[in-house]
């Protein structure tokens, strides 16, 4: 009675153990996870020592060695204890088989089949740049606005805090930073928890408008939860088989926030050729979670295909081109992205962008490429040039005496030349001014203290340096007369802003290249010769009365 008493009492304790386990650490049960496999070992190794525990009960204290020996070698020739030992050891060697058979030594070309990139026409997949469209902030600088509207809001500034999450998203054809505040202590959950967090924020990268958005109900399911509300732990009880990747918080349309959980999904063996299968949208407030496949993904949604993701399929891709043992010993034909990507905000969409270089790293791209986010689809555009960081240096090199430092680039299409654009930041982390280096030509640099004079002085050194492309089609030239003039300062430089008759256009006159803006006066006729992205003016002339 005793026996099965001990017995039953391992057993339940053994229980017992394994549900703080899995509380805790969250594996899925799926032979394709990693974490699962652990669990299973560790399972196996602890009924291991308690079954060897077990046979050496009831057994003296050995005198000397070689009765040392022959008692391990009775208790490990113990039915049971040979069992366990022998179930252990198929476990652990399917483990280690399944991945190596996994990897991409011995699956190369499947491996490098992953990602199959498309040849795009950069002037005609890129429009010309939009400038409500370009992100200006990269994330540390969202994270210095996020804080400091943090800050300005005394009744939640004590219980809150800013997410680090800063999902980069496009809200209504507009790039925008989002994330959740979190609760500031275990104690502030502790008396804020029945309400749910009450507020997510904003931040438009192109206005740089900051805006806290509150919520009532509040989001009572998030990262920063420490029970069945945090959201790793609702979505694994939820469904136990799926194996999550990096999960981003976003808001739909109508600004309801939702958690977007990509489902990992492997086509090479038992670990090897990871991409998304599934998509969960678990709403934030209610809990509410719908999975679907990713095809099926709605459109308001745009992270679905982690970054790092994209960027290692696409190295795979460019690496195993010719074999595995290519990539290592010869590296013949072999291509990968270079360090560091930033996002572009494309057809409602966001792309992860990259340069593309050849594996000898000698600072300079062979092309770049924009994978979707949400259809994992590719677009490789051959345009050879300067690596991104040795565009970040010229750029420095331009306000060295400054201290500036350069963020990573976006790629732009100005005047149909594929052109790095840069923000470029002060010690405190602000930004203070921009930077346009041209990919395939990265000496001409251009600088200005708006995107507006900076893009000026970029298609004033296209011209001087004889591109056709700015000739072409880096401006458009309207005709007209003057409806209305008002007159502002930028960072003490004089702009004049016209309104033409039969335009909808506001035109950015700035009086340090146009004096003879100072002539202007309501109803004269004007030529105004404007960039397309944003009209701001390139050359001026009066065609009135006075001109004539």
């Amino acid at each position: 009675m005793k026996h099965w008493k001990r017995t039953a009492a391992v057993v339940l304790g053994l229980l017992f153990l394994i549900g703080i386990y899995y509380y805790v650490s969250l594996p899925a049960i799926n032979i394709h996870a990693k974490g699962f496999w652990t669990f299973i070992l560790s399972l196996l190794a602890v009924v291991l020592v308690i079954v060897a525990a077990r046979a050496l009960s009831g057994q003296g204290v050995r005198r000397d060695l070689a009765e040392e020996l022959r008692h391990v070698k009775d208790i490990t020739g113990k039915k049971s204890v040979k069992c366990m030992l022998i179930l252990f050891g198929a476990v652990f060697l399917f483990y280690i088989g399944g991945s190596i058979l996994s990897s991409p030594i011995v699956n190369a070309r499947k491996y490098q089949k992953l990602l199959q990139p498309e040849t795009g026409d950069f002037t005609e997949d890129i429009e010309q740049v939009n400038y409500n469209q370009i992100p200006l902030l990269d994330k540390d600088s969202a994270e210095l606005l996020g804080n400091r509207k943090m800050g300005s809001m005394v009744d939640m500034v004590s219980q809150f805090e800013v997410s680090g999450i800063y999902s980069q998203i496009n809200v209504k054809g507009r790039p925008v930073r989002v994330t959740p505040l979190v609760y500031a202590s275990p104690i502030k959950w502790l008396t804020n928890q029945k309400k749910g967090i009450p507020a997510y924020i904003t931040i438009d990268m192109a206005t740089q408008n900051t805006e806290l958005v509150k919520l009532s109900p509040g989001i009572r399911y998030s990262e920063s939860e420490y029970f069945n509300r945090n959201i790793y732990r609702h979505l694994r009880f939820r469904y136990p088989t799926y194996i999550f990747d990096q999960l981003s918080f976003e808001i739909d349309d109508d600004g309801t926030p939702y958690w977007i959980c990509p489902v990992k999904e492997f086509t090479i063996g038992l670990f090897g050729g990871q991409t998304i299968g599934k998509v969960v949208l678990c709403n934030a407030v209610t809990g509410e979670c719908q999975s679907m496949p990713v095809e099926d993904c709605p459109t308001w949604v745009d992270r679905v295909y982690p970054a790092d993701l994209l960027i290692e399929l696409y190295d795979y891709h460019g690496t195993l081109v010719h074999g595995f043992f290519n990539s290592v010993l010869g590296q013949k034909g072999c291509l990968k992205t270079t360090e560091g990507y930033n996002y572009l905000a494309l057809d409602d969409d966001v792309w992860v962008y990259t340069g593309v270089t050849s594996v000898s790293g000698d600072r300079s791209n062979v092309g770049f490429v924009l994978i979707n986010q949400r259809t994992r689809e590719t677009r490789y555009y051959e345009v050879a040039g300067a690596e991104e960081y040795s565009a970040m240096e010229s750029a420095e090199g331009q306000v060295q005496n400054l201290g500036y430092k350069a963020t990573f680039p976006l790629l732009l299409n100005i005047a149909n030349e594929p052109t790095y654009f840069i923000a470029l930041k002060d010690n405190a982390g602000l930004v203070k001014k921009y930077a346009m280096v041209n990919i395939q030509k990265y000496q001409n640099v251009a600088i200005g203290d708006t995107v507006a004079a900076c893009e000026q002085t970029y298609v004033k050194l296209l011209k001087a340096g004889g591109s056709s492309a700015s000739d072409e089609q880096g401006s458009q030239e309207i005709k007209g007369t003057v409806k209305r003039i008002a007159q502002g300062v930028i960072e003490g430089n004089t702009h004049f802003y016209l309104t033409l008759e039969d335009s909808d256009f506001i035109f950015d006159v700035p009086l340090t290249d146009f004096m003879e803006a100072l002539r202007l006066d309501v109803g004269d006729e004007v030529t105004i010769e404007y960039s397309p992205g944003s009209p701001v003016c390139t050359t001026l002339s009066l065609t009135g009365p006075e001109d004539e």
